[in-house]
């Protein structure tokens, strides 16, 4: 009875949110990662999309152990439509009193202070103002060896970033209340975009379309486990770049946009007005004679973080692939 008071007047109480698939053979050193977190003031929802190893048995075990030392672990089932629907359903089902969310995959290794370096990020933000902290990670190969620093973003996070190119990794996010508010509220608006890419994007989006802020910390916070398995991986190195420039000129990323723009006109009502009018002038990029579709773009104020970015960028509303 103590602990459950304790846990529910913690002020900096964080939700991990992890999204499970056929995890076991990584899974128990991302859960021992959690219990070594010098911010201890933490509860796991694991959502499993029909696993058929042996995750959920790990899982009830982290759970058994877990209670003695004050951390709530429940394991849900998943809606089995894809890791970022996954995810969602976890935005969308966690409790409301749940306080701060963080989202973790299920095959990293957190370093001790991933929780206690964003929460000492955004409490510095005014509270009422939704903030989204995220960081560098150490990319690694199956054994956690060979490290190397992902990617550092130099250009500011906005919304009209936010648009063209994601730079907040969903193994790395926290979220204070303000922005779990929203997020939790918009949550089930987004699922009714089928095709939707990721939740991190998403999630992106929507914080800095309602006028939220972003931190990013040029720190790394994970070790970012890289092996046949990932659904999508790393995005360092030349092969790794041109791979993406490659799928925005193929096609896949006019697709991931018309979901995008989608869910983020289900969740208007929650935007500023000048993002609104930016989301707007976005989805008439993707329209019309080349002329104007070059002459809108000029105008958007729409970036991607790096000169090769936003070449291809300009390249995709040319030949209308955006």
């Amino acid at each position: 009875m103590a602990e459950a008071k304790a846990r529910e007047k913690s002020p900096r109480r964080v939700c991990i949110l992890m999204g499970v698939y056929n995890g076991a053979v990584d899974l128990p050193e991302q859960l021992q990662s959690f219990a070594e977190q010098t911010h201890a003031a933490w509860d796991l929802i694991a959502s499993d999309d029909g696993s058929t190893d042996a995750s959920r048995d790990i899982l009830r075990r982290f759970a058994e152990d877990r209670a003695a030392h004050g951390n709530s672990v429940t394991l849900i089932d998943g809606p089995r439509q894809g890791f970022a629907m996954n995810f969602l359903s976890l935005i969308a089902r966690a409790p409301g009193e749940a306080g701060w969310l963080a989202c973790s995959d299920q095959d990293d290794v957190w370093l001790p202070d991933r929780l206690a370096r964003g929460i000492a990020a955004l409490s510095a933000l005014p509270a009422g103002t939704p903030a989204l902290y995220c960081s560098r990670t150490w990319i690694t190969d199956e054994r956690l060896e060979n490290r190397r620093l992902s990617a550092d973003f130099i250009r500011p996070p906005s919304f009209r970033n936010a648009l063209v190119q994601n730079i907040a990794a969903g193994n790395t996010l926290l979220l204070n209340r303000a922005a779990a508010g929203l997020a939790q509220t918009a949550a089930p608006e987004a699922q009714t975009s089928p095709g939707l890419a990721a939740h991190d994007w998403w999630l992106y989006q929507l914080i800095t379309g309602a006028g939220g802020t972003v931190v990013r910390d040029p720190e790394p916070t994970l070790l970012y486990r890289q092996h046949t398995r990932n659904l999508i991986g790393a995005n360092d190195g030349w092969r790794a770049r041109m791979g993406r420039i490659g799928m925005l000129l193929g096609g896949r990323f006019s697709d991931w946009n018309a979901a995008n723009i989608a869910a983020l006109r289900a969740s208007a009502a929650r935007l500023t007005a000048e993002n609104r009018t930016a989301l707007t002038g976005f989805a008439d990029l993707r329209t019309g004679a080349l002329p104007a579709r070059l002459w809108r773009f000029a105008r958007s104020g729409l970036y991607r973080q790096t000169a090769l970015g936003q070449a291809a960028l300009w390249l995709a509303v040319a030949l209308r692939r955006i």
